[in-house]
């Protein structure tokens, strides 16, 4: 018992590690998005310049994750981990000690390498310190973790930025890998990577996989061909001030934590519900915004729609790869991860071609489109005959609980 009790409080420490990884990691990986000045006039360098800082970092992972997990996925994952901690502590103080943006730019790229495999392993790491029938609520822990980023972490990054220099930021968030390398290297077992239920798929599924990645493209491309011009919409079609705006973009983010949170904890019940609700949800939200985006209180309603959506969509479909998974588990999460940074590059590259032909309100009109054909997608799936036992449910013997996770 004493065991057991000790076997657990370490799996809650790694796991606790990986949230505070993955929140480092996507802070680091938005952080020049609120100080994009500051940046640009330090390194005498255009906006858009800068701006390549980001969507270059997103399109390197979008690239490299399936490669990166392949070619590592037979080395221990401790190792793994503490290397790819050490390299985002590295390339964060080589950001901040050397006024380059060629230099920059090189560690932002090897940040990204190191992201692309931190997303792929933490999963299965994690996932497998713990039985089968919670793995939906530790990919929702960790999921906290990197929503976080968006809500705490930029805007705390931009807040020191501003009070400080842009290099300042680098080396705090590069500076909390450090307690999730000790804890990493002191509280995870050491073991074979393909050792354990969460090196593969629960119940491998090449159509429902290549579904659920599908949804997580249309969804995200979606949503960023509006959402990338959020900001424009609420000033010149709700009539929002200027001032407003980072209000209702942090009731964003905290409803998207709170939504994750919430998913989260249903996921291993109800894993169908908790992908095709948030995708509604969603279609609902950019629909709405295109339709009655007009109206403040319809906005701010739909702003918070779209809140709820976000981060749990993605974590669903984290969820939804592993137990599809037809080969190794960190594969298909890359997979997934690939698929979310190509719909974040796709959708904003949409959605500027789409404005000076349909305007800022037609960006959200698409946006929900593709949504709903994302929704299509999952609804075929819920026809007769297409039902799946939920993740975690023994194969011969499906758990009671089963009843409630059916289509």
């Amino acid at each position: 018992m004493a065991t057991e009790k000790s076997t657990n409080r370490r799996g809650v420490a790694v796991v606790a590690a990986l949230m505070l990884g993955a929140f480092a990691f996507n802070t680091t990986e938005n952080l020049p998005i609120g100080i994009l000045q500051l940046m640009a006039d330090d390194l005498d360098r255009s906006l858009s310049a800068i701006g390549l800082l980001v969507s270059g970092y997103g399109l390197t992972v979008a690239l490299v994750s399936v490669p990166i997990a392949k070619l590592t996925r037979s080395v221990p994952r401790r190792l793994v981990l503490c290397a790819l901690l050490a390299a985002l502590l590295l390339a964060s103080v080589v950001s901040a000690l050397v006024s380059s943006y060629w230099v920059l730019m090189a560690a932002r790229l090897v940040t990204a390498v190191a992201q692309a495999l931190f997303w792929a392993v933490m999963g299965p790491v994690a996932v497998g310190l713990f039985p089968p029938q919670v793995r939906g609520r530790v990919i929702g822990a960790l999921s906290v973790g990197g929503s976080a980023a968006l809500v705490l972490g930029v805007p705390g990054g931009t807040w020191l930025g501003q009070h400080t220099s842009w290099q300042v930021p680098f080396l705090v968030v590069g500076a909390l890998a450090v307690p999730s390398f000790l804890v990493i290297a002191t509280a995870l077992p050491t073991s074979r990577p393909e050792e354990g239920h969460a090196a593969h798929g629960v119940r491998p599924d090449k159509r429902r996989f290549v579904v659920v990645l599908s949804v997580t493209a249309l969804t995200v491309t979606g949503v960023f061909t509006g959402y990338t011009y959020i900001s424009r919409f609420l000033v010149d079609e709700s009539g929002f001030s200027e001032s407003s705006v980072s209000t209702l973009l942090l009731v964003l983010g905290v409803t998207g934590i709170v939504g994750v949170t919430v998913y989260g904890r249903l996921l291993d019940r109800f894993p169908r519900a908790t992908l095709t609700l948030p995708v509604a949800t969603q279609a609902a939200a950019l629909l709405g915004l295109y339709a009655a985006g007009g109206s403040r209180a319809v906005a701010t309603v739909m702003i918070v729609f779209l809140g709820a959506s976000l981060g749990p969509i993605f974590m669903a479909t984290q969820s939804q790869v592993m137990y599809v998974a037809p080969g190794r588990t960190e594969t298909a999460i890359a997979a997934n991860s690939a698929a979310y940074n190509s719909g974040v590059a796709a959708g904003a590259l949409a959605g500027g071609l789409l404005l000076p032909l349909l305007g800022v309100r037609g960006t959200f009109l698409v946006g929900g489109l593709m949504t709903l054909a994302a929704l299509g997608l999952l609804l075929e799936e819920h026809l007769p005959g297409r039902g799946e036992r939920r993740p975690g449910a023994p194969a011969a013997a499906p758990a009671p609980e089963d009843a409630g996770a059916r289509p």
